[in-house]
């Protein structure tokens, strides 16, 4: 295997880094219940492998779509190859540290990177295609229960991410809290609900209440959305031959469900509640939070000026977060412009619509920080946030 590159930098830690869940987490992991209808993946009848999603063939994870979750390696001509073949090219093809976690912890090692925090890929995935919510929340909780087995054993170098699911708020309240309890540092939920409600409704607000109380950050991230979330005004966009176009504009959906914690009056009404924005890049953010402080000071404003007394610029600073990517070139300003306490860093690893150079990447982008500030983004504030 070619040399995986290696940080100079010590004390970094990935702020969202990905697994590739084994095909049979949810056959070993779903109550009884519900294990007839379990998320599995299969070969249809040209050989070519698919996810079934409730007991249904998926729309889009078919066609081999699943094996190429994990291709980032394989674009920068890193290819690790397991002795042992299963005949399953997702499991086959996963490249060092994403399915396994002893391997996860050597590629940690080999980068010289001190931990990662972990969330899903099928999982962000298979949602956009769930129609019955209380199979969603079976799911979760899986999923949930094999990310904690999954970190344990790392010497908390494996950091686990409860996922919920906003469609049930008393569900997701009840498994936030199991799951924390169970060791998750932290919680995110997809950008969209069943529900059609936005993000930060009043409707989900216990969820907010309930990580608020127990201190633990709760993360705004992206994935595959349903066909209605899809934007309508050039016509049909929700195909993956638009994959470029989705691909690029998909953080609005992050964008939108930021903004609605502004919209609901989130951060006055949870004060100690931290919000985490993911996998959007972050050069935006200046402009952004600009934005929202010059609408909040017009009439269009007024609204929201009565739940929020104070600009959302200030509660941005106070209780939110944001997750770069290293190959945003023009980042450096933004951070000093903002305040380096605010973000992250994330390889995104496996996922290969992220380039494969994230090590000497983010070698560069800390290089062109002045001194203060590379600390905190290389790993200091995931470390005081998540209370590793």
């Amino acid at each position: 295997m070619k040399p995986l590159p290696r940080l100079r930098f010590d004390g970094a830690i990935d702020a969202d880094g990905h697994v590739l869940e084994p095909p049979d987490l949810w056959e070993q992991y779903l109550e009884p219940k519900y294990r007839d209808v379990a998320i599995r993946l299969k070969k249809d009848d040209q050989g070519l492998e698919y996810v079934e999603i409730e007991g249904r063939p998926s729309r889009v994870l078919r066609g081999n779509f699943p094996a190429g979750l994990g291709l980032m390696d394989r674009r920068g001509g890193i290819i690790y190859e397991r002795e042992e073949k299963t005949g399953l090219l997702y499991r086959d093809m996963a490249p060092l540290g994403a399915m396994d976690p002893k391997e996860r912890i050597e590629r940690l090692d080999l980068e010289n990177i001190a931990a990662a925090v972990l969330y899903p890929t099928l999982s962000i995935l298979w949602i956009a295609e769930a129609e019955q919510e209380e199979l969603v929340q079976a799911y979760v909780r899986a999923y949930n229960r094999w990310i904690v087995d999954f970190c344990a054993d790392s010497g908390g170098r494996l950091v686990p991410v409860a996922q919920v699911s906003l469609g049930d708020p008393e569900a997701a309240e009840v498994e936030l809290r199991r799951a924390v309890t169970a060791g998750c540092k932290g919680v995110f939920a997809p950008t969209f609900c069943l529900t059609r409600k936005p993000f930060a409704h009043p409707s989900h607000h216990r969820v907010f209440a309930a990580a608020e109380e127990l201190g633990v950050p709760f993360g705004i991230h992206p994935g595959f959305e349903p066909k209605w979330c899809a934007p309508g005004r050039y016509g049909e966009y929700s195909s993956m031959k638009y994959g470029f176009f989705l691909n690029v504009t998909a953080g609005d959906a992050v964008r939108h469900a930021f903004t609605s914690f502004f919209q609901y009056g989130v951060p006055e009404k949870f004060p100690s509640l931290n919000v985490v924005v993911l996998e959007a890049g972050a050069g935006w953010i200046g402009y952004w939070l600009d934005r929202m402080d010059s609408v909040y000071s017009s009439p269009q404003g007024g609204p929201v000026r009565e739940i929020l007394p104070e600009l959302p610029n200030t509660y941005f600073h106070r209780q939110f977060f944001i997750s770069a990517d290293p190959d945003e070139s023009t980042l450096a300003p933004v951070i000093e412009a903002i305040g380096p306490e605010k973000f992250f860093w994330a390889s995104d690893f496996p996922h290969p619509d992220h380039p494969p150079e994230y090590v000497p990447r983010l070698e560069a982008l800390i290089e062109a920080l002045p001194e203060p500030a590379r600390a905190p983004v290389l790993g200091d504030n995931v470390r005081q946030l998540y209370r590793l």
